[in-house]
């Protein structure tokens, strides 16, 4: 690829923006821009002209001379994009804290990613992402998607299994942030390590080895409960059994904790919820609370508040995958990509999150081979969840939405499992045209959830 590029982010009113920039501004001399666009929605309208302010304040303060454009108008956006990222949360926090409450009003985990609330986030999210890449095939058919919207590997899913754009790829800020923290607990640089992930999006694991090929996991393992063991911030840290991991000899994701160690992340969580409400509605907070920093016309870099959401550092991760895609840098990274054999007991075709190449033809997986019979089973399992749901999202069969509850680890079989579905529905009737007909069913049979803070949400249209 040669030339300066065209970036639009759909979401640009994201309080991720900032980090977005900031990363573009420091890979500027290897990754030239013509021109940036921010796309949003009318309910994002005013958090986009806020975050759009600073970022044009973040480049006016650089040595490059780039436009940033703002737009509620996708499509004159997408026009000769050369990349296009996505970051967008469809229903806003407000929808996430519907994910979150009722989940927990019925004793079991909301996780916005992984458990009932992920599942919904993907309902939500997998039509309007076949609607851009619609826009795509149409108005930039040579474009890159490079995708960070959870559940990310799912939505990376739907855009190159069922919506047949191949040139995507999925990113998620764990890998990274393991790898940023794990070479200090060593005594080592990055450089020094290779590292090696395979798994699912927020369900992999990875091994470490020094340049000789010695295997430092065991070492790693010795580390993963301390502070600064490469847990991202939004994950409770309850503690991982040492010799479970051990005997693995394979170090689990954070996100791992909600399946190995489910009740004690589920006590906490309903412990979280009855002091203070969800991590949705602290995060809410902490958003207002950046916005009002990011008015500020003094500002034009990135806040260190920013490091407070559980998100930091996907946005970096974007702009490193489309520096390597455009200089054909040939890197590794960890990302969501088809499988083709890196993984052999999954399907060639499903979306993996696995250790890649990252050159100007995209992703390349790297083998990882056989997996122990439990890791194995685990995947194949959650895979089938994942299917399922994106089937759902797809179809609005609301027994396949069913079916995917049932299989989710994360959705407590406790008698509640098809009332938590049912209100989730009616929860969000806004966003799941596909699933109208069965809403309507469910609220003429008098289906609700009579909590006072999802009940105020759907009455003010949320």
């Amino acid at each position: 690829m040669k030339g300066p590029v065209k970036i639009v982010t759909i979401g640009g009113g994201s309080s991720y923006t900032p980090e977005l920039m900031e990363g573009f501004i420091k890979r500027y001399e290897e990754l030239p821009i013509r021109e940036i666009w921010l796309v949003d929605i009318e309910d994002g309208r005013e958090k986009l002209e806020i975050v759009g302010a600073l970022a044009q304040r973040m480049w006016d303060a650089s040595p490059y001379d780039v436009k940033v454009h703002l737009t509620l108008d996708r499509r004159e956006a997408l026009k000769d994009a050369d990349f296009v990222t996505t970051q967008f949360r469809v229903g806003l926090l407000d929808a996430r804290i519907k994910d979150e409450r009722i989940p927990l009003l019925h004793g079991m985990l909301g996780q916005e990613t992984n458990g009932a609330g992920g599942m919904f986030k993907a309902f939500r999210t997998i039509p309007v992402i076949g609607e851009i890449v619609r826009d795509m095939k149409e108005l930039c058919p040579d474009a890159w998607l490079i995708n960070f919207t959870n559940p990310s590997g799912m939505v990376t899913e739907a855009v190159i299994k069922h919506f047949g754009w191949k040139k995507c790829i999925g990113l998620c800020n764990v890998p990274t942030i393991a790898m940023m923290a794990e070479p200090k607990l060593l005594g080592k640089e990055l450089q020094d390590l290779n590292y090696r992930f395979a798994g699912l999006n927020h369900f992999h694991w990875h091994k470490v080895f020094d340049q000789d090929g010695k295997d430092l996991t065991p070492q790693l393992i010795d580390h993963i409960n301390e502070k600064d063991g490469g847990t991202p911030a939004n994950i409770y840290q309850a503690e991982f059994p040492l010799e479970l991991l051990h005997s693995m000899n394979l170090l689990p994701c954070g996100y791992h904790r909600y399946y190995y160690l489910k009740q004690a992340m589920l006590d906490h969580a309903l412990e979280e919820f009855r002091a203070g409400g969800t991590r949705a509605e602290q995060m809410k907070q902490t958003e207002h609370k950046l916005f009002e920093i990011y008015k500020n016309t003094e500002l034009h870099v990135k806040p260190p508040q920013l490091s407070k959401r559980g998100g930091t550092y996907y946005s970096d991760a974007a702009c490193e995958c489309i520096r390597a895609i455009y200089g054909n840098k040939k890197i590794h990274m960890v990302v969501s990509t088809q499988n083709n054999g890196a993984i052999p007991c999954l399907d060639g075709d499903s979306i993996v999150e696995v250790s890649s190449i990252i050159s100007a033809t995209g992703a390349q997986p790297l083998v990882w081979g056989t997996l122990p019979p439990a890791e194995k089973g685990w995947l194949q399992m959650m895979k089938a969840m994942e299917e399922c749901t994106i089937q759902a999202a797809l179809t609005g069969d609301y027994g396949l939405a069913l079916e995917a509850f049932v299989l989710n680890p994360l959705v407590e079989n406790n008698g509640e499992t098809q009332r938590v579905l049912d209100e989730l529905l009616v929860a969000h009737e806004k966003y799941l045209p596909q699933f109208q007909d069965k809403i309507q069913e469910l609220k003429a049979r008098g289906v609700h959830c009579d909590d006072p803070v999802v009940m105020e949400l759907m009455r003010t249209g949320h």
